[in-house]
């Protein structure tokens, strides 16, 4: 007797069927090839980052409202994006890694050290430290967890054309690490303006998961903006497009485990100001409001810096003193 042929899944059952680490976009009911290649060029790779994305900006990609309302409920609807209580939270923090700066000094400051899931920000005038600080992270997360470190790659948005591979040796020789694979376990993208600079950042997330990459920096996040943004006619432009910009880095956070982002700013001076600091950071309340953790950097004597964190949902207001030095970032 013949056997019966099995009835073929639906889109849906097919989800349904599989455990919820093997979904990928090509799972989605209703969506096509097309479809999947136009998000992919939008830097939308997984289920995760579809269902943080925007409905307006895939519109804009050229999916049609009712498709991109669709499929993001379906994405949202996969990774649980509802409410949870808060020992969950609590737990998954508790648990999470951090990545060391090399002083301790400055770690006992972030309690702990660089936090992945969050954009931190450093800014401070010229020579404050805030680009050395860049080399050593890149270098610090290819090491163990035991050490530190994320176990990871590096990703180097430069703006300023201030990375220095030469720097990176120094660092890695410091730690007894073969600086060639260091090196090699760090991906560096030259952004020549702003437009080129908010591609990378679109394209980062092609290479994320190919290379391991568990730090992002953008250094720095302002400079390309300031030059090509002149004027007060200009400012409503520029703030809106700095907005989506740091939104776009906040999403990568959310959508990869154990990303870190660190982005460094420009400080500039209030003429009116004359007593206390009148130096303040650039990108006013867009980059404050849109960044995670503050940190200002001073120069102090010969190679002491200081860090105050300036803002923080989980930090107080405090100061730490640490040193640049030929090896490295240290106490």
């Amino acid at each position: 007797m013949a056997k019966k042929k099995a009835k073929p899944e639906s889109s849906e059952e097919a989800i349904e069927s599989k455990s919820e680490d093997a979904y990928s976009l090509n799972d989605l009911p209703g969506i096509g090839d097309a479809t999947v290649k136009k998000l992919k060029e939008a830097g939308i790779t997984s289920i995760r980052a579809l269902a943080l994305i925007p409905i307006k900006r895939l519109t804009e990609e050229g999916i049609g409202e009712k498709t991109a309302e669709k499929i993001v409920k379906t994405a949202q609807d996969l990774e649980k994006m509802g409410f949870k209580s808060a020992d969950l939270v609590w737990e998954k923090r508790r648990s999470m890694k951090k990545l060391t700066s090399g002083s301790q000094n400055l770690d006992d400051l972030l309690a702990g050290g660089f936090e992945p899931g969050a954009v931190i920000e450093l800014f401070g005038e010229y020579r404050s430290g805030k680009t050395q600080i860049c080399h050593q992270l890149c270098v610090n997360v290819q090491l163990p967890y035991e050490q530190g470190g994320l176990e990871g790659a590096g990703l180097y948005i430069d703006t300023e054309g201030t990375f220095r591979p030469e720097r990176i040796i120094q660092m890695a020789q410091a730690k007894d690490l073969d600086y060639n694979k260091v090196l090699k376990n760090i991906t560096v993208g030259r952004a020549y303006n702003s437009d080129h600079q908010i591609l990378l950042v679109k394209d980062a997330s092609n290479i994320i998961e190919e290379k391991n990459i568990k730090l992002i920096i953008v250094d720095s996040i302002i400079g390309h903006f300031r030059s090509e943004y002149i004027g007060r006619g200009t400012l409503a432009n520029r703030q809106q497009i700095l907005n989506s910009h740091i939104h776009d880095l906040l999403r990568l956070t959310e959508s990869y485990d154990e990303l870190a982002v660190v982005v460094t700013n420009q400080v500039s001076a209030k003429p009116d100001v004359f007593y206390g600091n009148p130096l303040t950071a650039t990108g006013g309340n867009i980059v404050a409001h849109g960044t995670t953790i503050r940190i200002y950097l001073r120069k102090g004597k010969a190679e002491q810096r200081v860090a105050k964190v300036v803002d923080a949902p989980h930090l107080p207001e405090a100061e730490a003193i640490f040193s640049v030095t030929e090896d490295g970032i240290k106490d």
